[in-house]
């Protein structure tokens, strides 16, 4: 007869949460679920609240200021740990659970593995409408927890406690799978928690789950050689699959023995070291004039663990016309866009079955010496704008980015997401020196750029420090970000700070949405509701309301180095250094606060399509570049 153990829903799925196991890429076993962000309220404080309070040692709860915060952090966990660790975000009804929303998009655009437990209404409907509920006039089975639908992998609502005999295996196959990897949601109405069920005891055995490495079709792998076996100019575009399938090493081998240049997506950045001959840069709109230049006249392109966004190829205008495209991806989705020669599986074992189909085949010399011919002229100019100044002598966000980047080493972290920060960061931060055997190390990253999210900027470094301290404790997490940025979300500040988990944040004031004035103007329109100086109201006057960003940030318990206008790059290089020291001492974040020029920037010289109406100068260039963009048919 099954063995059985009475528990309430909620205690049932807190159990199963703990017994669940994963692997690190360098084979550490962990807990899948390392913790849990929680903000209580009338839809989870006793149920779920009471069961997380019963297994505290085992499975750590941490108070958020904000629900979309706390679900960032978690998202930006997962990252940290290349997608081989989760958390979980919980809230209450209503306004508590539609915060997470932005959150779970985020997760989704990012392939991010989030688990978020909303509470939900009454499912005996006793007492409806009950507070922070939305009564839908046509569909009674409906709640604001739907909206999740169309930001989640997979979706439940628990109805009856024997559901989770079923859906939590579906969890756990979504949080781990490469290919499907995402925001789960799980509504949890407030009677169902605390309903009692007798649950099988093998439910709560611990499991491990290792993160699925399938194999490509032969025929479709052995096409994909063929295909570069044709090429005279081949290029590897190193994605965000290549970091979480620890395949870095096996592409850069593989680059090596063919003589192929590579480049690198936002997702995949700082996984090729940077002093590498073959590492040709990042690649696309905020990426450099090098990769760039050597996309545009590659005849085979190898995309190995990417989307292939926008702003990765320029809104597609980057490849010639006759280029090959080949796709090397875990979700089919993702390899057959653009009708590309898909060839799906994990990253790691395709490379090195590549790898080995393409023995005695090599790139023209000429061809892979260009690799660091171009990157050499990229890091000249790079090497230009941390020497320059800005036309006011203010300090520019590429010398911002260099006096980080010059300060950190192999254990740290960097960490962007929104602005003209990530243009900034992918396009001109370098890895340091070339580890032992010349090959690389893990990512040392997160551009999130996937949903560009204003404020991931403050939650994330929150989320990161807290994995990163396992795998990393002689390291520090950095984040870099614009006012706005700081405006729209700081309240994860305080979070950090009373949580007790360091970090620097960098906040570069430059007077408002300076990126999107930039864009703004660029295409030939009037300054418009982006400064401050240009939106609507006295604040807009030169001694107008200003925030004191120093003396906010250090009310929310953070330690504070203030950059006065006028300084220099040595005074913010010494500011830097303290804050790095404040942080580590204090145990909390430290912010540095510093003027930037609002439009001095890193371009890399690519297009980025967005909609230009008649009459404004930027319609020149859309009218020409439009054309140009390639649309691949079966």
């Amino acid at each position: 007869m099954t063995e059985t153990v009475r528990l309430s829903t909620a205690q049932a799925l807190v159990r199963w949460l703990v017994a669940q196991r994963s692997e690190l890429l360098d084979g550490t076993e962990v807990p899948l679920f390392a913790g849990v962000f929680a903000i209580f309220g009338h839809g989870n404080v006793l149920g779920l609240g009471t069961a997380l309070h019963e297994v505290r040692d085992e499975l750590p709860t941490w108070r958020g200021q904000t629900e979309q915060g706390m679900a960032l952090a978690a998202a930006a966990y997962a990252r940290a740990v290349d997608r081989r660790q989760v958390m979980v975000a919980t809230s209450s009804v209503g306004p508590g659970a539609l915060n997470m929303v932005t959150a779970a998009g985020l997760a989704h655009a990012n392939r991010l593995p989030l688990l978020l437990l909303p509470g939900d209404t009454f499912t005996s409907r006793a007492p409806d409408p009950v507070l922070q509920q939305v009564e839908h006039f046509g569909d009674a089975t409906a709640t604001v927890n739907d909206a999740f639908r169309a930001v989640a992998r997979y979706f439940d609502r628990i109805s009856r406690p024997e559901q989770l005999l079923s859906s939590l295996p579906q969890v756990a196959r979504v949080l781990t799978d490469p290919a499907d990897a995402g925001p789960v949601v799980l509504a949890l109405p407030q009677d169902v928690q605390v309903e009692e069920f007798d649950y099988p005891v093998a439910m709560f055995a611990p499991r491990m789950h290792r993160v699925p490495r399938p194999r490509a079709d032969r025929d479709a792998l052995e096409e994909a050689a063929a295909i570069l076996r044709t090429a005279k100019r081949p290029l590897l575009v190193s994605g965000g699959g290549v970091r979480y399938s620890g395949a870095a090493g096996a592409l850069l081998e593989l680059a090596v023995a063919c003589g192929v240049p590579v480049v690198e997506t936002a997702a995949g950045r700082t996984l090729v070291p940077d002093p590498h001959p073959l590492n040709a840069g990042p690649l696309g709109t905020i990426g450099s004039a090098s990769a760039n230049a050597l996309a545009a006249d590659a005849d085979v392109v190898v995309a190995v663990g990417t989307r292939l966004q926008d702003f990765t190829t320029s809104s597609w205008s980057l490849f010639n016309d006759e280029v090959q495209l080949v796709t090397v991806n875990a979700a089919r989705f993702d390899a057959v866009k653009h009708a590309a020669h898909a060839v799906v599986g994990d990253a790691r074992e395709c490379l090195v079955e590549l790898h080995a189909a393409l023995a005695g085949w090599s790139a023209h010399p000429e061809w892979t010496a260009r690799a660091a011919t171009e990157r050499a002229s990229w890091d000249s100019h790079v090497d230009t704008l941390r020497a320059g100044t800005a036309p006011d002598g203010s300090l520019t966000y590429a010398q911002v980015v260099g006096v980080v980047n010059d300060a950190s080493g192999p254990d740290d972290y960097v960490l962007g997401s929104s602005g003209g920060i990530p243009g900034e960061l992918n396009g001109g931060w370098r890895t340091g020196a070339l580890p032992e055997g010349g090959m690389t190390s893990g990512a040392t990253m997160d551009l999130e750029y996937g949903f560009s999210c204003m404020g991931y900027e403050i939650a994330g470094p929150w989320g990161a420090s807290m994995a990163r301290v396992r795998t990393h404790p002689g390291g520090l997490v950095t984040a870099l970000l614009g006012d706005g940025s700081y405006l729209m979300l700081n309240s994860e500040l305080y979070s950090a700070a009373f949580a007790g988990h360091p970090f620097v944040a960098v906040v570069c004031d430059n007077g408002g949405y300076a990126v999107i004035h930039r864009l703004q103007t660029g295409q030939g329109a009037e300054g418009f509701n982006n400064l401050f100086s240009d939106s609507r109201g006295p604040g807009a006057a030169s001694d107008g309301v200003r925030v004191d960003f120093a003396l906010h940030a250090q009310s929310l318990g953070c330690a504070v180095v203030d950059v006065p206008a006028g300084s220099t790059v040595d005074d913010l290089r010494a500011a830097y250094a303290r804050a790095r020291e404040l942080a580590v001492s204090g145990q909390r974040p430290a912010v540095v606060v510093c003027r930037t020029h609002p439009s001095t920037w890193t371009e890399s010289g690519a297009w980025w399509e967005v909609g230009v109406p008649v009459g404004l100068s930027g319609r020149a260039d859309y009218d020409e570049m439009k054309p140009r963009q390639l649309r691949w048919t079966v």
